[in-house]
């Protein structure tokens, strides 16, 4: 049952039940106000007056839109409504979008008195608005709420539309593409979807490549949200070397995260949580992920949705979490995690409380937003995180191989220098990057591009300087060895490893046994 029907279901039967306070939260009014009609035109009802008061028309018909009365303020349609309620049975009255409904005001006072006089003689207010009702009004009535369209209903206001249009314009869509289409589109109004809709159809023609069109349209509606944070990806953006195992793990994801599902019992996959050292390509697997599976990126700040204020911190990152379903498909990225759900210690109780907020919605939201969360310090987060059937699989971002070096300096090499290396120039370097980071490698090339840019191009450097240059870079496992060796031991024995070493380098300890099992193995 769509969001619509089931919205539909409820409000026949407070209807039908006579409930004197029916209270409908939604934004979309124009969508609530044909639920409305779709109610009141039912056969059964043909003899039950209904009313619709709002601030641009006034009180009119519902069913024939006929202006009742030249006054068109509120007090005005109140007056009237009491009238009804006090002189005949079973009438209805919808105010659309009253103002002052959150608090105990004059308005809400007027509209409880007038519950009462419909309480007695079977009658019904309805109140459609997008703002929580006073306490005192709602717990004479009912409530209900109408979401955004879900990929079902969606679904049927893309074939809408397309049966609208076709036969005037060609359209190259299929099934499978509206569907597709609906499923990007969720999280949108249904306005919001006839207008995107209308700007594809405006150049004359509907085909296959507006489907991705249409997602990337979406972007740009939610392009500046409280937070969330967009990220533009830059083309240096979409490599990443090294990583083979988690790389090959994503390959497989994709395929899930655009299947159909609706059949099966499977959910979308819900995301992966990278920990490991420092400055070895976790927080740019996130933004490689985004790019392969042509998916906008979201960041989330742990550090900003913290308040001063008592229960604001979980307001703000709830209301980061809805916006992720709203946005999505998508990846929502969010960078050193234990920063913001760490703080076992802290007895305020807002960390506790955030952490019970996030495994909820990673346990039960069913919408494609794919979180890749980042960790160097994993010591912190709390164990219930880390279980299986949090995230879909924990890797470990170790410090490179001698391949995933190798593999690092070819990919920006030839990205700040412009040339293609040498094989025994990466030999050399292979070796002098021991124990560096990823970073530590991008971070040295990007120094010998610049003085290669400064003498005017890298076949003008002196034959030693790139050697040199690497020699004197001190990488960060050198700088902090005891914490990067904490971290590696920790990893090595409980998570997968990203990479595709076997050994880790100077340790003397083996891989973990845990690995990604493929059928195809």
């Amino acid at each position: 049952m769509s969001n619509y029907s089931e919205s539909l279901h409820h409000l026949d039967s407070y209807i039908s039940a006579r409930v004197p306070v029916i209270g409908m939260r939604t934004i979309e009014q124009q969508r609530a106000l044909r639920l409305l009609r779709d109610a009141a035109l039912q056969h059964r009802r043909s003899s039950m007056p209904f009313w619709i008061y709002t601030r641009a028309t006034g009180l009119r018909d519902l069913r024939t839109n006929a202006p009742v009365q030249d006054d068109r303020s509120l007090t005005g349609a109140m007056d009237f409504a009491a009238g009804q309620f006090s002189s005949r049975a079973n009438a209805t009255v919808v105010f659309v979008d009253p103002d002052h409904l959150e608090d105990d005001t004059p308005v809400t006072r007027h509209i409880a008195e007038l519950a009462r006089l419909a309480d007695n003689n079977m009658g019904s207010i309805v109140l459609i608005t997008d703002a929580p009702i006073w306490s005192g009004l709602q717990r004479l009535g009912m409530s209900l709420q109408l979401d955004l369209p879900d990929a079902e209903e969606m679904h049927g206001t893309l074939a809408g539309f397309l049966a609208d249009h076709r036969g005037h314009i060609p359209i190259e869509w299929d099934e499978n593409d509206t569907r597709r289409a609906a499923e990007f589109l969720r999280g949108v109004t249904e306005a919001e979807c006839i207008n995107l809709m209308a700007t594809i159809t405006a150049k004359g023609s509907i085909g296959k490549a507006d489907v991705l069109g249409l997602a990337q349209a979406k972007d740009r509606i939610f392009s500046n949200l409280t937070g969330l944070e967009r990220v533009q990806l830059r083309e240096s953006d979409y490599t990443v070397g090294g990583l083979t195992s988690l790389r090959e793990w994503l390959k497989r994801k994709h395929d899930m995260m655009h299947a159909d599902l609706r059949d099966s019992e499977l959910r979308p996959p819900r995301g992966v949580l990278l920990v490991g050292v420092p400055g070895c390509g976790k927080s740019l697997s996130a933004k490689a992920v985004a790019h392969e599976w042509q998916l906008p990126l979201y960041r989330l700040d742990m550090a900003s949705i913290h308040g001063k204020y008592l229960g604001e911190s979980e307001g703000r990152f709830r209301e980061a979490l809805a916006m992720a379903d709203r946005v999505a498909p998508c990846i929502l990225w969010i960078d050193e995690i234990e920063k913001g759900l760490a703080g076992k210690d802290d007895m305020s109780g807002v960390p506790q409380r955030i952490i019970g907020q996030f495994l909820f919605w990673l346990q039960e939201s069913r919408s494609r937003a794919f979180v890749v969360a980042t960790a160097n310090d994993v010591r912190s987060l709390p164990p219930e995180l880390l279980r299986k059937g949090r995230f879909d699989e924990l890797f470990f971002v170790d410090l490179p191989d001698s391949q995933d070096r190798r593999e690092i300096i070819e990919l920006y090499f030839r990205r700040y220098l412009k040339v293609d290396p040498e094989p025994e120039q990466v030999d050399r370097l292979v070796d002098l990057s021991e124990g560096f980071a990823g970073s530590d490698i991008e971070s040295t090339l990007h120094d010998v591009g610049e003085e290669a840019y400064r003498c005017g191009g890298a076949e003008r450097l002196r034959p030693s300087f790139l050697l040199d240059t690497f020699a004197n870079t001190v990488p960060l496992s050198r700088v902090n060895p005891e914490q990067i060796e904490e971290i590696r031991a920790w990893g090595r024995e409980r998570a997968v490893p990203a990479g595709r070493a076997a050994t880790t380098a100077g340790a003397g300890v083996a891989t973990p046994s845990r690995r990604i099992v493929f059928m195809d193995e």
